[in-house]
């Protein structure tokens, strides 16, 4: 069934390619019409996605977390997260950095430049630390919850599942419960992902339909650049992976082609955050590291957006000929490190990021115009490098904590519940 829906999604990528050129070379007059009513499909599917993603978030991480047993454990973990995500953001904003710098994209730009006075409209104060952190606690768990906010949702379930620990007699009955609604949005998920592959096919013909395959060529070298940059960041995330999980990461990544692919045509990490979870707990992660590690990555291991962030930025300054010293890039790095956490959720958040990073170091923020009419197929190289980035670091910090299960207790399409102990035998059928 596996190879099956991995078969459905790259035809749907191709159909969608060959129905959005058709439609943008024969249809000129209702290209826009078609495309906005192909593109509700998938609009559609991304809602469904934001339906389940509270409730599953929720109800694995609590239930993972009371299974942890001491706050001594979660803080551990925590820390070895954190550190992992520190580490990975700042080798995938240095490398963006390096990559623009050998390349020169922006040298000797053939566009005509945007008026440096021209308004992007995005809202540049946006971020701020002060924002962020007030940010990060929910005045509503209720609120969080139907906005989707993830960082809010995971803060709430780690103080719930702590103070359920500390009743351990009282909490039984709602710990099962818990687990139970966990298992149930499981099945749930695996009815929603079967639309996935009409949402992809949505997802790219409506994108080509509007904006047609010739927009890429006229941003061919940014765009060439930036690919190159994010394979080289892909070899280095996947030797990495050998490194520290060994051979049996081959398996990882073949158990992850779904969500990756989801991630890709519909640019979206989100969509691919069930798929993702189910591939971890295939290849024996346990679900207390994989529902604790996972959300918080979609907020602080945003590898793909990161080195886009370094690489859009000094492409920028290069188009205006503007020079900028090894110490004010550094800066620059420095900066983004801060005002790009938390961005999961926030609509063109890389945009944002780059667009108040920019005015801060005197680069035209109108820059930002050249690059927006072709930012949906940048994000979808962005959103599948998070996918990966995502599943390394929840994989390594499981390995860490000896609750990665022995390869001989799993096969290719074993599933292990969220309540597995690390070690037994997985009692739950994959689909």
């Amino acid at each position: 069934m596996s190879n099956r829906f991995t078969q459905y999604i790259i035809g749907a990528m191709v159909l969608g390619i060959i129905t959005g050129t058709l439609i943008f070379n024969f249809l000129p007059d209702q290209r826009a019409e078609l495309a906005a009513s192909i593109n509700l499909i998938a609009m559609l599917f991304l809602r469904l996605i934001k339906m389940i993603i509270a409730p599953l978030v929720f109800a694995t991480l609590v239930g993972g977390i009371a299974h942890m047993g001491s706050g001594a454990k979660l803080g551990r973990i925590f820390a070895k997260t954190m550190g992992w995500f520190v580490s990975a953001s700042f080798v995938s904003l240095l490398l963006g950095l390096v990559m623009v710098n050998l390349l020169q994209p922006g040298a000797n730009f053939p566009g005509t430049l945007p008026d440096r006075t021209q308004s992007t409209g995005l809202p540049v104060s946006a971020f701020s630390v002060e924002k962020f952190l007030t940010h990060l606690i929910p005045t509503s768990i209720a609120d969080a919850m139907a906005q989707n906010e993830i960082l809010q949702i995971v803060i709430f379930a780690v103080f719930f599942s702590v103070a359920m620990g500390a009743l351990p007699e009282r909490s039984k009955p709602l710990l099962a419960l818990i687990d139970d609604v966990g298992h149930i949005m499981l099945k749930v998920t695996s009815y929603v992902m079967m639309f996935a592959p009409l949402a992809v096919w949505a997802a790219i013909a409506a994108t080509v339909a509007k904006n047609g395959l010739g927009v890429l060529w006229k941003l061919v070298v940014f765009m060439g650049g930036f690919y190159l940059s994010l394979l080289i960041l892909w070899g280095i995330l996947v030797i990495i992976g050998f490194i520290v999980i060994g051979p049996r990461y081959a398996h990882l990544l073949r158990l992850i082609r779904e969500p990756l692919m989801i991630a890709f045509s519909t640019a979206s990490s989100e969509a691919a955050y069930p798929k993702t979870l189910e591939g971890l707990n295939r290849f024996g992660a346990s679900s207390r590291i994989s529902s604790f590690v996972l959300p918080l990555g979609y907020s602080f291991n945003l590898d793909g957006t990161m080195m886009y962030c370094t690489f859009a930025s000094i492409f920028i300054a290069q188009t205006y000929k503007i020079d900028m010293s090894l110490a004010t890039q550094l800066a620059m790095l420095a900066t983004l490190m801060i005002t790009s956490k938390g961005v999961a959720g926030v609509p063109r958040a890389s945009l944002v990021v780059i667009a108040s990073t920019l005015s801060q170091f005197g680069i035209p923020e109108a820059g930002l115009l050249m690059i927006m009419g072709i930012d949906t197929f940048l994000d979808m190289g962005r959103s599948a490098t998070n996918v990966i980035g995502n599943t390394l670091a929840t994989s390594v910090v499981a390995k860490w904590e000896g609750e990665l299960a022995p390869v001989h207790a799993l096969g290719p399409d074993d599933v292990v519940p969220p309540d597995m102990i690390p070690g037994e035998v997985p009692v739950m059928a994959g689909h």
